[in-house]
């Protein structure tokens, strides 16, 4: 952490440009929610499909609406049970000591950044608690207090069902998320939003994500192409953002856990506030 605290020193006293944190599975996972790919993950175990390409598609949810809708009450019930851990919580103390030059991007769609403190989320992944119509007749909403989260075993009820239809249409809701076979867009995944940022971040922290998305990954280029400095935080290593950056000179790796390593970094970015 001594080369990294040198670096923030410098760039916290020039008071300008963001510190932006871009977070992925690997911060919920240390709060008992297991990532998506992972041996134990959340498609293989909630799901007869091993593959989330198949699953987790727009077109498979237009054909199978109550197989995906139980799947993701199973989800709902999951995230209810879930609580933020350090790693959430420090970074809610970071935004506080921030102020204006904070930004959180994450890839999480179950709400713990929110929950633990954070202010200014940007889900460019959508929330699981939220939904919307399915034909796209509705803006997101609050998912329905009358529909009940389930075991994955359990069948939805007929009125289940009714209360997962579009109250102004008649179709089916969805979840408020991005699938496989869809694409990002500002409306509902901030991914102008996201460029944005990038392109105004002094220092990027990659915390629990490996690479396995596109927008994540234009993040992370962006910020390498301004020759600005990249923080991975990631227990593995050998992923993809690894890969993309190898021999990259404005690159840091913290090979922690991030309940571990944030809560350090947020009394390193203390000390030197008291100081600036």
């Amino acid at each position: 952490m001594k080369e990294l605290k040198e670096t923030l020193n410098t760039i916290l006293k020039e008071k300008n440009g963001c510190l932006t944190f871009l977070t992925g599975a690997g911060v919920s996972a240390e709060s008992g929610l297991p990532t998506y790919r992972s041996i134990d993950g959340i498609w293989i175990k909630g799901t007869k499909y091993h593959r989330p390409e198949e699953f987790g598609t727009y077109r498979y949810f237009s054909r199978n609406q109550e197989e995906v809708w139980q799947y993701n009450l199973f989800w709902k019930k999951m995230i209810e049970k879930a609580e933020p851990n350090p790693g959430h919580r420090a970074l809610a103390q970071i935004e506080k000591l921030l102020g204006d030059r904070f930004r959180l991007i994450t890839q999480n769609v179950d709400g713990l950044h929110q929950e633990a403190g954070t202010e200014n989320v940007y889900e460019i992944h959508g929330s699981k608690h939220k939904v919307r119509c399915s034909k796209e007749c509705s803006e997101p909403f609050d998912f329905p207090e009358n529909i009940p989260s389930k075991e994955y075993t359990e069948d939805l009820t007929p009125e289940d069902i009714d209360n997962l239809k579009c109250r102004k249409c008649g179709n089916w809701l969805r979840p408020n998320t991005l699938w496989f076979d869809e694409s990002y867009n500002e409306k509902n995944y901030y991914f102008n939003t996201a460029y944005n940022i990038a392109d105004h971040t002094d220092i990027l922290f990659v915390v629990g994500t490996s690479g396995s998305t596109t927008l994540p990954v234009g993040i992370v280029e962006t910020v390498k192409i301004r020759a600005r400095w990249i923080v991975l935080i990631n227990p593995e290593k050998d992923t993809y953002f690894d890969y993309i950056l190898k021999g990259c000179k404005t690159l840091h790796s913290i090979q922690e856990n991030s309940s571990k390593a944030l809560p350090e970094l947020k009394t390193i970015i203390e000390e030197i506030l008291k100081e600036v």
